[in-house]
C-alpha cells in the first residue's frame, strides 16, 4: 500500500493512502487543488514527513502520528454526515444526536478547519453548540471553527488506538452540481453574465411550461435554474447555501399578507 503526503496550500498537510476519498470526496479538494508531495510504502516515513512538513508550513502539528490512527475495519460509521467550509451537518434531529454520537466514538472526518473525531468529551461540546437546521428538523450541524477553537485546547482529543474510522461524508446536490460544473468546464471557461443569460433562458421555458400546465417541464425547468443558480453563485464568488442562507434570515421574521394572490410584506 502507498501513503502519500499531500499538500492543500494555506489549509493543512495530510496523510492518506487513498486521494480521492480523503481528498476529494471528503474534503472537497479536486487534484490541481493540491499537491503530493511524497509517496512511500512505508507508513513510518510517511508518519514523520507529515510532522516535519506541518512545522514547516507553520500548520498545527498532529501530536498523533499518522501510523497510529488505526483503522478499524470491523467497525463502520453509519452516522452519515455532509461537510461544508463553514458547518458539519449530522443527518438525525437533535433529540438523536447524542446516541448517534456515543455509537460512533472513533469516527473523524475533514474540514478547512482541519481533522475532528468523535471522543466523550467532544461529544460533550457537540451537544451544547449544535443547532437544528433551518431548512429541515431532521437535520443538524455545528460551525466548524468553532469546534476547531474548543478541539485545539481539548487535552483528550487524541485519538483512540485501535478505534478511529472515517466518517461517511454525503454530498448534497449542491456538491454534485459543483462537481458536474467542475468536470465540464464550466468554472474554468464561463463567468456570471454566460449564467445570467441561461438563468433568463431557463426562466422563460418555465414560464412557457406553467402556462401549458405541463407539470413534468415545470419541475425540469425549475431544476434548471437551481443548477443555473448554483453555478452562478459559484463564480460570483460565493455559494448558494449562503444565498439561500442569507435570504432565509431575511425573511423569517417578517410579516405581512396575502394580496391578489402575492405576499406583501408590511412596511
Amino acid at each position: 500500500m502507498m501513503y502519500h503526503v499531500y499538500h492543500i496550500p494555506g489549509k493543512k498537510v495530510g496523510v492518506t493512502s487513498n486521494l480521492e476519498d480523503r481528498v476529494t470526496k471528503q474534503q472537497g479538494y479536486e487534484p490541481g487543488e493540491y499537491t503530493v508531495v511524497y509517496s512511500t510504502d512505508e507508513i513510518g516515513v510517511a508518519s514523520i514527513m507529515e510532522r516535519e512538513l506541518q512545522e514547516a508550513y507553520g500548520y498545527k502539528v498532529d501530536e498523533t502520528l499518522y501510523q497510529n490512527l488505526t483503522v478499524n475495519t470491523k467497525n463502520k460509521s453509519n452516522m452519515n454526515i455532509n461537510v461544508t467550509d463553514q458547518t458539519t451537518t449530522f443527518a438525525c434531529p437533535v433529540n438523536k444526536l447524542k446516541g448517534q454520537l456515543m455509537d460512533n466514538q472513533g469516527m473523524q472526518w475533514s474540514t478547512s478547519n482541519g481533522d475532528f473525531t468523535i471522543t466523550s468529551h467532544s461529544i460533550t461540546w457537540i451537544l451544547a453548540n449544535v443547532h437544528t437546521s433551518q431548512f429541515s428538523k431532521e437535520r443538524c450541524f455545528i460551525y466548524n471553527k468553532a469546534f476547531a477553537k474548543y478541539y485545539d485546547k481539548d487535552p483528550h482529543r487524541n485519538i483512540v488506538m485501535g478505534t478511529t474510522f472515517d466518517a461517511v461524508v454525503e454530498k448534497s446536490d449542491f456538491d454534485l452540481i459543483r462537481d458536474w460544473a467542475k468536470n465540464r468546464g464550466i468554472y474554468d471557461g464561463g463567468d456570471v453574465k454566460t449564467q445570467y443569460m441561461k438563468l433568463a433562458e431557463e426562466f422563460g421555458e418555465t414560464g412557457k411550461a406553467i402556462l401549458n400546465n405541463d407539470m413534468p417541464e415545470i419541475i425540469d425547468g425549475i431544476g434548471d435554474m437551481v443548477v443555473v443558480l448554483t453555478n452562478l453563485a459559484e463564480l460570483a464568488g460565493t455559494s448558494i447555501e449562503e444565498c439561500i442562507s442569507a435570504a432565509y434570515k431575511e425573511i423569517a421574521l417578517r410579516k405581512g399578507k396575502m394580496i391578489n394572490g402575492t405576499f406583501v410584506k408590511d412596511e
